[in-house]
């Protein structure tokens, strides 16, 4: 497929700006098209498992389109919040309304917000990585970066890692463990590069004080700039964010344990502790996220040049499906068990 494939990621903020002008029904289009249209045409489109040819690797590394179409995503983030909060601050939406046009924009803030902070997250250039900060701020998930970062790269696919879904545990139980142990564990990681630096809780270098202090602020910002009716708005769309967010959390290692060793040290990460989709849809909407595999085993790899392994665990459907799925605990457990490798089963039985 051509380069451009990955434009179509902007569909998702198109929709979006494409309800809010329209309001009434127009403001579930969004929701639509991702949990409705984009899953069905999955079902016709092929999986596809070739990798980029190692010849062209390096220009497709070097190439800034791959960059600036991420890039881009932040003036868009921030350019339809601004829309949106304006237009909510000026409209009497009915109580449907609000509900569409909640989750609308935060489906926008997750996939093309918190998706996005996490590939520039990786980046090498601090300014990237700044960017990719600036597109967790609105779904109030700023301490993502420490802990995934610093957390869950390390502790993927173990007990200890609270973004990896066990065997057998629901969505709902798993969000919430999920939800509160990436916050604490983040606080936890800060409070140790403190002291590695030696510096205090209160000190200019301790991001998880700024991270509160920017996101409390942004909130109360909204308020005053719109009303506060639209900074609730603003918290339930940041809600909703991050909460797709550790739907995909809980696609990503649902199941999937690596070996402790007798010292007490859990094996490396292998391509078999991710699970993959290779459907062609999603791997473009969410800027190749789904060759999860290969972004563990090589965290500083960009986007564009992912791998499909074969021994990579498959999940059945592509991520759009599979997250519409994960919110059936019985339908999913039916699905996505039987294909958990075995061995993986016993190590998470308890």
């Amino acid at each position: 497929m051509s380069d451009l494939k990955y434009i179509l990621a902007y569909i998702v903020p198109l929709m979006c700006v494409l309800g809010i002008a329209n309001g009434g029904k127009w403001l579930f289009v969004t929701p639509a098209v991702v949990f409705i249209l984009v899953p069905l045409i999955e079902l016709f489109m092929p999986s596809l498992q070739s990798n980029v040819a190692e010849n062209v690797k390096d220009n497709k590394i070097k190439n800034r389109f791959f960059d600036i179409i991420l890039w881009l995503n932040v003036p868009i983030i921030y350019g339809i919040l601004f829309y949106g909060l304006y237009t909510f601050s000026v409209t009497a939406y009915a109580v449907y309304e609000i509900v569409g046009f909640v989750f609308s924009l935060g489906i926008v803030a997750g996939s093309n917000g918190i998706n996005v902070a996490h590939e520039l997250g990786h980046r090498q250039e601090t300014w990237e990585r700044f960017l990719g900060k600036a597109l967790l701020l609105p779904s109030h998930y700023m301490h993502f970066y420490i802990e995934h970062n610093y957390g869950h790269h390390l502790k993927a696919a173990t007990p200890d890692d609270p973004a990896t879904a066990r065997y057998n545990e629901n969505l709902y139980a798993f969000w919430l463990r999920s939800v509160i142990g990436q916050y604490t564990g983040a606080w936890s990681i800060q409070k140790r590069l403190n002291k590695a630096n030696n510096t205090t809780l209160f000190g200019l270098k301790n991001d998880m004080l700024w991270y509160t202090i920017l996101q409390v602020g942004y909130v109360v910002a909204v308020g005053f700039l719109f009303s506060w009716a639209t900074a609730l708005a603003a918290i339930a769309i940041g809600i909703v964010g991050f909460t797709l967010l550790e739907i995909i959390n809980y696609l990503e290692h649902y199941g999937l344990l690596r070996a402790q060793k007798n010292s007490g040290r859990y094996e490396v990460v292998r391509e078999v502790h991710s699970w993959n989709s290779n459907h062609a849809l999603g791997r473009i909407l969410l800027y190749e996220l789904t060759r999860h595999s290969d972004h563990h085993y090589r965290a500083n790899k960009k986007y564009q040049v992912l791998d499909y392994h074969q021994q990579s665990p498959q999940l059945p459907y592509g991520y759009p499906t599979m997250m519409v799925i994960a919110l059936l605990p019985p339908l999913w457990f039916g699905i996505v068990n039987k294909h958990v490798p075995p061995e993986m089963v016993t190590l998470g039985s308890d």
